[in-house]
């Protein structure tokens, strides 16, 4: 009898066929849920309501290091970004460089977020801007009453206060109260054209492609969970997810490559993903360990360094070991 599970995912391409059944399971009756990141870490994390889940990398490494963490990790990253492009000035503020992010303010919507704990990695290791030379600020974005999705004790030297009640990030850069912004989404302010808004990295794509050529990395911000109760009723089910999510990503792949007429809106979806292949090589979204440690362990050093871990964890710590070996295969 086939396992029923429920699992639940953002939609990109690379999870479409999960969601519409080209990518199917073994072994599995699965209901695939299609849900935008917030609204299903806050559900997986708290209340355990998916057997497999997209979750954050940071928010996953926190509650993994107090052994708090409901799921077990497979080597899947459907979330990944480079970051370059996430930091927001208020040119009035006299930032022009990373450097000058030295004694500013600056404002995010969580501290422990992955895509800025990686931006402050980044800072601190290519520019020399530890995260104590900043004083941060967390709130809502867009909208005022955020709340964290972990509980976090700043370490100590660090200095990170709540915006005020009933404000927003976005209204506070554009007012000059903040400095700058570092989100995984831009502020309205700056989408809206605000003309003392812009990005501390105008030219980021390249700035990106640089920081790949020199360290291999291609930044994740999630992977995918699996129920420990799962894992151990099931043995088998790790790598039968690992190999669905395998075919769902491939045939995103063949998609965006397509070289008759574009299965993507963009008319040079073709050269676009040529550029990327000739940057990052032919696998331009890799899962598995050995694809990835490099880039697994340097954000387990930022977690660790920046407060987010009670422990100091490694790669073993972090996945289904059958996947793990899987990947060597």
């Amino acid at each position: 009898m086939a396992l029923k599970l429920t699992v639940a995912v953002t939609y990109y391409d690379r999870t479409r066929a999960l969601l519409d059944g080209r990518a199917a399971i073994e072994g599995c009756e699965a209901t695939v849920l299609e849900l935008e990141p917030e609204e299903m870490f806050h559900r997986a994390l708290h209340y355990r309501e998916f057997d497999v889940a997209e979750l954050s990398f940071s928010n996953f490494l926190t509650l993994t290091a107090e052994d708090k963490c409901p799921y077990l990790g497979i080597p899947v990253f459907p979330g990944r970004k480079f970051r370059h492009s996430g930091i927001f000035i208020n040119t009035r503020s006299g930032i022009e460089k990373p450097e000058d992010l030295k004694g500013k303010i600056v404002g995010t919507p969580e501290y422990q977020v992955t895509a800025v704990t990686w931006v402050r990695g980044i800072l601190e290791d290519v520019h020399g801007v530890a995260p104590t030379d900043i004083s941060w600020r967390w709130g809502g974005l867009q909208q005022a009453g955020r709340a964290q999705k972990t509980d976090f004790v700043p370490p100590e030297g660090l200095t990170l206060e709540p915006i005020p009640e009933g404000a927003t990030l976005q209204d506070m850069l554009a007012n000059g109260e903040i400095d700058a912004v570092i989100s995984p989404r831009s502020p309205a302010c700056f989408d809206e054209g605000h003309p003392d808004i812009r990005r501390l990295f105008p030219d980021y794509v390249e700035q990106e492609k640089a920081y790949f050529k020199r360290t291999g990395i291609f930044p994740i911000m999630h992977l995918v969970g699996v129920r420990k109760e799962m894992v151990a009723a099931n043995p088998w089910l790790p790598d039968s997810l690992v190999k669905a999510f395998d075919v769902a990503k491939d045939l995103a792949i063949e998609e965006v490559a397509y070289n008759n007429i574009p299965r993507v809106t963009n008319p040079w979806m073709e050269a676009h993903t040529a550029d990327a292949r000739a940057v990052m090589g032919a696998d331009i979204w890799p899962y598995g360990v050995d694809a990835n440690r490099t880039c697994i362990e340097a954000f387990l050093r930022y977690h660790y360094s920046q407060g987010l871990a009670a422990r100091e964890l490694a790669i073993e710590d972090i996945f289904v070991p059958s996947t793990f070996e899987r990947s060597k295969i």
